[in-house]
């Protein structure tokens, strides 16, 4: 019998946004599979606290802010010496929270769109392209928001775009690449007890957020984790361009 995520043992997994509240649970999944995580975030400082959390041994930092396209490549290379990089779980993203969509810049659109959507594009076709060239059959997990399907509130509007990008995106990206056997799946998180959730939210505004959500509660960083290594790993070898909600039933189709 073959468990969930043994196959990535001793392999290389990418996981941005590592040090972020979902991030961190992601990295420490698939390390406790005994997956060597190249963990990617701003903070150096950060990263080095992370992986030295993270059991077992052959993990690495790398700083980057993935925007810089450029970069991206050489991150993709040194996950190879890592033992073969095997799969990527883009957990990187940023939200500017405004109160209404007339507070909405220019600037925010754009840090917005180009951190959540151009940089993953580009990241998605690189890994492809170091997968390919070490016939790696691979697998890419996207992140994408609720917000893609509710379209946001407020001033969440530009995030929502963008992580609706996100759904579409990965959706034909996992055409192109399946052909080379490169999967690219997309989890979509409700509620989670995050700092990106939490901050600069009042306490009714939360309360009547976790109202809405039939299974009472908001949830933990660990319980969106298990479902990306589920499709990081052979266990989902024929899902492709699919998408994961985990929203506790908050939404339904």
């Amino acid at each position: 019998m073959t468990f969930i995520g043994e196959d990535l043992k001793e392999k290389c997994v990418v996981v941005t946004g590592a040090t972020g509240g979902v991030g961190s649970a992601v990295a420490l999944a698939f390390a406790e599979l005994g997956a060597r995580v190249l963990a990617v975030d701003l903070k150096e400082a950060s990263l080095k606290d992370l992986i030295g959390s993270l059991p077992g041994t052959g993990h690495d930092i790398y700083p980057l802010d993935l925007s810089v396209l450029e970069e991206q490549r050489n991150l993709f290379d040194h996950a190879q010496t890592m033992g073969g990089f095997q799969a990527l779980a883009h957990c990187a993203a940023v939200l500017r929270r405004r109160s209404t969509v007339d507070e909405v810049t220019e600037d925010d659109w754009d840090f917005q769109v180009d951190t959540n959507l151009k940089a993953t594009f580009f990241l998605n076709r690189t890994a492809r392209d170091v997968m390919k060239e070490h016939g790696t059959k691979g697998s890419i997990v996207n992140f994408s928001s609720q917000g893609w399907w509710t379209g946001g509130f407020g001033g969440s509007v530009v995030y929502a775009a963008s992580k609706g990008g996100i759904v579409s995106m990965s959706r034909g990206l996992s055409r192109s690449f399946a052909p080379e056997g490169i999967r690219v799946n997309i989890i979509s998180p409700g509620g989670v007890d995050t700092h990106m959730l939490t901050d600069g939210q009042s306490p009714q505004a939360l309360k009547t957020f976790i109202e809405m959500i039939p299974m009472g509660r908001l949830a933990e960083p660990q319980e969106i984790s298990q479902a990306v290594v589920f499709l990081a790993s052979s266990a989902s070898s024929y899902i492709t361009g699919a998408l994961i909600n985990i929203s506790g039933g908050q939404l339904m189709y």
